[in-house]
């Protein structure tokens, strides 16, 4: 995508949704923290359900150490790899409490030391809590990023510092949900809903959806080439 195409994609999404959030339901900077933990390999969906309780009656790093690991695990026992996604939970609210006066730093190396919490999650974190302008690659996000040609990358790494580069002001801090939420409602995984997307023209996909109840198109194999027979010298 060119640059123009760029500042355009994000101004179109920003006019659909000026203010546009994460769908995690959280009521503090250090519920965000866990609840973001626990959205690995889970929906938004499913993670809301689970810690809807569970923040009713855990608000601090300190009350989470002493609901303990079991009684987290009662909460969250319908979230996929709950067990060791317990742990991590309170492992890193001990670290809060012992290295951080129980607070969420805004610094992603201590985020990132902390247990469970990777790249991702802490720019989640940053981006949401703090207002940084950060780039959380999820699977949403790779997606579109590659499919429209914004940001190609073969790694997630590779596609945060792809658009870390090319996403113009005024858009950085929202455009991390903006991508999420294009990816998660239009631009989806198995059939991209390109017939209603507001900035197919702009995209680079090749096999666009642009009828309803379509299907894509089906990737072309590279031609089987074949190999170059060497006919022996001629001897004399």
């Amino acid at each position: 995508m060119k640059k123009d195409d760029i500042f355009e994609f994000f101004r179109r999404l920003a006019e659909l949704n000026p203010d546009p959030v994460t769908e995690l339901e959280f009521g503090n900077v250090y519920q965000l923290l866990v609840a973001v933990t626990l959205s690995a390999q889970s929906t938004d969906v499913g993670v809301n359900k689970a810690t809807r309780q569970l923040f009713q009656e855990v608000k601090t790093p300190a009350e989470m150490v002493a609901l303990g690991e079991e009684g987290l695990k009662e909460h969250i026992k319908t979230i996929g790899l709950f067990n060791s996604k317990a742990k991590n939970v309170i492992a890193l609210s001990q670290m809060l409490v012992e290295r951080h006066g129980g607070e969420v730093p805004a610094d992603r190396d201590a985020l990132v030391e902390l247990p469970g919490v990777g790249r991702k999650t802490a720019n989640v974190v940053l981006n949401c809590a703090f207002g940084a302008e950060t780039f959380a690659v999820d699977t949403h996000i790779f997606r579109v990023a590659n499919r429209t040609g914004m940001a190609k990358g073969k790694t997630p790494l590779a596609v945060e510092k792809g658009l870390e580069k090319k996403v113009p002001h005024p858009f950085r801090v929202g455009s991390h949900h903006w991508m999420i939420l294009h990816g998660r409602y239009i631009c989806k995984a198995r059939t991209p809903e390109c017939w209603r997307c507001p900035v197919v023209d702009l995209c680079g996909f090749k096999a666009k959806v642009l009828e309803k109840g379509a299907k894509p198109a089906p990737a072309r194999k590279p031609a089987a080439r074949k190999a170059a027979v060497r006919k022996p010298a001629a001897k004399g």
